[in-house]
């Protein structure tokens, strides 16, 4: 199950506008803290910039929503990339768009267009993502069924990973959690039921989209 888009890596971008030097910077984050922590690395490194733009998204319903023009004319930077990440439904991320005036004024729309549009080449530039809802099983059994299970994991239902070999083998096996019971039957079945369920959890897991 999808819960919410993201970005899969910190990224930095570049273009100028009406020579203006625009500058993107994008990271995902999951506190308040962390996207504070990166606003204010950005800001240290561009102290020479006109404005370091702010913005950042945080929690799965858009809860944590934040921004400022940094000097910019109100509304015309920080207020309109938090609405178009809202719109396109991205969050958990912080973004600062760093501009150095190049002497020619943008206008209103103008700097609309500059801020939303540099920030969504960081967007893309750090990859977006689906943040997916699965269930992890970790399983305890014989040496002899770990081949097998990897060949059932062909089918797509389930992955199996992070193998621990001790006197038996345990290992991590990934999947949708509308998948759960017939994984449980098919490591059931082919072990006779001697495979022992350690634990169960739920984890959140970037996919390309």
């Amino acid at each position: 199950m999808i819960k919410y888009k993201t970005v899969m890596q910190e990224s930095k971008i570049e273009q100028v506008i009406s020579k203006s030097r625009f500058i993107g910077h994008v990271k995902p984050v999951e506190y308040r803290e962390e996207a504070e922590e990166f606003i204010a690395k950005v800001r240290a490194e561009h102290k020479a910039a006109t404005h370091n733009v702010p913005a950042f998204v945080i929690g799965d319903r858009f809860q944590l929503q934040w921004a400022s023009d940094d000097g910019e004319p109100q509304g015309t930077s920080g207020a309109p990339i938090v609405q178009m990440l809202v719109k396109e439904e991205i969050t958990n991320l912080t973004v600062v768009i760093t501009r150095y005036f190049g002497g020619i004024k943008l206008g209103t729309g103008g700097l609309v267009r500059a801020y939303t549009g540099t920030a969504k080449l960081a967007l893309e530039a750090g990859v977006i993502c689906a943040v997916k809802e699965l269930n992890e099983l970790k399983v305890r059994l014989d040496y002899t069924f770990l081949g097998k299970l990897q060949n059932l994991a062909l089918n797509g239902k389930f992955e199996v990973r992070n193998a621990i070999f001790e006197d038996a083998v345990t290992v991590d096996l990934l999947m949708e959690p509308e998948h759960t019971e017939e994984v449980e039957a098919m490591v059931s079945n082919l072990t006779a039921g001697s495979a022992v369920i350690v634990s169960e959890s739920i984890k959140l897991e970037k996919v390309k989209i």
